[in-house]
């Protein structure tokens, strides 16, 4: 089960967090978590390089060693990159040292200065400590790729009936989401360019 919109309540509850970024340019994000995976995060690069557009991929630690190619592709292509930690931990299951300690071992080989915490999960005293050097970065529209339940047209009509302009819109570039990915981006990205969308990084 989980929440296509980010309640308000918790919104307020974590103030100091990224939920979605306001602006007058009709500015819309698409986030990729969970990668680099070879056989999706490239079928993801080739789509985006298809439409022209950019976006932000939170890299998991382990995966960039694994398939350092693939990551060096995300940034030769001039995406974004974000920090997802190294082994995709858990913040609300996991002692802080720990934590941050895992975030650390990513920052070694992910330059960046954005976080996302797995599953959306971070503990406020987390928050604390990482905001002095991350902006943390949640979202605003979930399309549910990842959810085994949720079938490829539900996946594409979270988005489109939720996004709006300065939405961060969350998909994943991992074998689990690959067949609601595959199906959903593409429709999402032609609805969204129709829309008059300009797709942005996160920065």
């Amino acid at each position: 089960m989980f929440l296509v919109k980010s309640p308000a309540i918790i919104k307020k509850y974590y103030p100091k967090l990224v939920w979605e970024i306001p602006n007058n340019e009709n500015k819309i994000y698409l986030t990729f978590d969970d990668g680099p995976i070879p056989e999706v995060t490239d079928w993801v690069l080739d789509l985006l390089k298809q439409y022209n557009i950019k976006a932000t991929f939170f890299c998991i630690g382990d995966n960039v060693v694994k398939h350092p190619a693939v990551f060096q592709r995300i940034i030769t292509e001039d995406h974004a990159v974000g920090n997802h930690t190294f082994n995709h931990l858990n913040g609300w299951k996991t002692s802080s040292e720990t934590y941050l300690a895992n975030i650390e071992a990513c920052k070694e080989i992910v330059s960046t200065t954005i976080f996302r915490p797995p599953y959306g999960r971070i503990k406020k005293t987390q928050v604390q400590d990482l905001t002095k050097e991350y902006k943390i970065i949640m979202w605003d529209v979930l399309s549910g790729d990842f959810d085994a339940k949720t079938s490829p047209e539900k996946c594409y009509n979270n988005v489109v009936e939720n996004a709006k302009e300065g939405s961060i819109i969350v998909f994943h570039d991992s074998v689990k989401a690959s067949k609601n990915l595959k199906y959903a981006l593409p429709k999402v990205i032609e609805y969204l360019l129709e829309k008059g969308f300009v797709f942005d990084v996160l920065e």
